[in-house]
């Protein structure tokens, strides 16, 4: 659980902050701390505006097998569409139930008769199968911040029938974007598992629940409002430091995961300086990669990976005063991103999948109108099916990202301004207001408890905001 009082705090917490901190509510998850017995769960609560924050301590076991394990060993490379990463290993689908049981346990008499709960991404998937075991007839939704795969991706996970059946025990499912929704709704119908009652409904499981897009968006005034201290000051000398050397920059903001297809943007970019001699001097590539999830052995080796191509590239093609990546393989403050973005001709984003991917929309916003920068996209990324005025590109494919670089960086003024007009006209419209504004309405007009079994339907009074993260 990530503390959205701090500066440093972003995602999800970024998007909830504003609305847990006017609202009375409580915002429930990990703390963040190892150590707790297994058993015995440490539970911490403090305040935050009118809300409660409450982290919950994993043991040393539960994180390795829960956290770790099956979240981020399992899920995640699962539904980044990247399964050749998973790492199942026997136990951890245990663990991973197992701490879904202490939280519901901890969360339940906690909640009020008239609570909203809105559980956040696919750590937390059998939550509200569990508290529906002890009772709770609340609204719950759920907000699937990832893509969500094809049917035969997902089936990649041996348990995807136990994951699929828990959903149902929402009453709205919510994903990033249509694609996801298909996916999801494709797998009941090949798995046989339910049916399609309506636009928007899907019953299975002896369950019926609704399934909608929401897309999510970017605080665009807050985001405009960032100014970097002095703590951000080294970043910002050393991509200024290559601007004033009359450099053309492009930029890549992410943490290094293997989703981001990191090493295939940077590839392409040897590529456009094989094929391009004449660029040499003249563009430099600003890759923040910072490091991630370094406890799971296929992070660790995209790190050495990653590392290892950046110093190959450098090398065939660097000179005495001029290397083509400033490779940044650690943190940065999130006040001094707008800087970086603005100083960049080209935002470069080449996720293998993502469920959104706000870097983009980021960039989008704190470019200079009168001299906007251009951005590369993935299809990959959730975002491109709002950002159609970015370059457009497949994942993976390098010969296309390669072309797109060069696009980019030629691109003349007046076509750069006209996509920038069009983008910045979603970002500011289908903005994180709305995703909130959008989810919620959803939510409180589902009839309360329709994630029960058939005949168990509540009433449809509900005030109080409920997150689990």
């Amino acid at each position: 659980m990530v503390d959205p009082s701090k500066p440093a705090a972003g995602g999800v917490a970024v998007a909830l902050a504003d609305t847990m901190h006017d609202n009375e509510g409580l915002w429930m998850g990990w703390s963040g701390n190892i150590g707790g017995r297994p058993g015995t769960p440490q539970i911490k609560t403090q305040t935050f505006g009118k809300s409660a924050l409450v982290g919950m301590d994993l043991s040393r076991t539960q994180f390795n097998n829960y956290y770790s394990g099956f979240y981020n060993s399992v899920l995640w490379p699962v539904m980044q569409n990247s399964a050749q990463w998973a790492d199942i290993r026997p136990g951890q689908y245990g663990v991973y139930k197992q701490v879904n049981k202490i939280f519901a346990s901890q969360l339940a008499p906690l909640l009020k008769d008239n609570d909203v709960l809105w559980v956040h991404d696919c750590h937390l998937i059998p939550l509200a199968e569990e508290l529906r075991r002890l009772g709770c007839k609340q609204r719950i939704g759920f907000f699937n911040h990832s893509p969500f795969p094809s049917p035969e991706v997902f089936k990649k996970i041996p348990q995807h029938k136990e994951l699929m059946q828990a959903l149902f025990s929402y009453d709205l499912v919510g994903m990033q974007i249509p694609r996801d929704v298909d996916h999801l709704r494709d797998y009941v119908r090949e798995e046989r598992v339910g049916e399609a009652v309506g636009d928007k409904e899907l019953k299975a499981f002896g369950r019926q629940t609704q399934l909608q897009h929401f897309p999510i968006g970017i605080d665009f005034q807050n985001l405009m409002e960032l100014k970097p201290d002095a703590d951000s000051d080294w970043i910002l000398d050393q991509v200024k430091s290559e601007k004033d050397q009359g450099r053309m920059l492009m930029v890549g903001v992410e943490r290094l995961d293997y989703a981001k297809g990191i090493p295939d943007r940077l590839s392409a970019l040897g590529d456009l300086l094989d094929s391009r001699p004449d660029l040499a001097e003249k563009v430099t590539f600003v890759q923040i990669g910072a490091p991630s999830r370094q406890n799971v052995p296929a992070y660790a080796q995209l790190a050495r990976n990653t590392r290892k191509l950046v110093d190959d590239i450098n090398k065939r093609h660097g000179t005495s005063s001029w290397q083509p990546i400033l490779y940044i393989d650690k943190s940065v403050k999130r006040n001094a991103l707008p800087e970086i973005y603005r100083m960049s001709r080209v935002g470069v984003v080449t996720s293998v999948a993502d469920g959104m991917n706000l870097v983009s929309k980021e960039y989008v916003a704190t470019q200079n109108a009168q001299d906007p920068g251009v951005l590369v996209l993935s299809e990959g990324a959730g975002a491109s099916h709002q950002l159609k005025d970015a370059i457009l590109v497949p994942p993976s494919d390098r010969p296309a990202i390669t072309q797109a670089y060069e696009a980019a960086l030629s691109m003349g003024l007046d076509e750069r301004k006209e996509r920038h007009s069009r983008l910045l006209d979603n970002v500011k419209t289908e903005d994180l207001a709305k995703w909130r504004t959008d989810y919620l309405s959803a939510l409180h007009s589902v009839p309360q408890g329709s994630g029960q079994p058939d005949g168990e339907v509540g009433d449809r009074r509900s005030k109080r905001p409920r997150t689990m993260h």
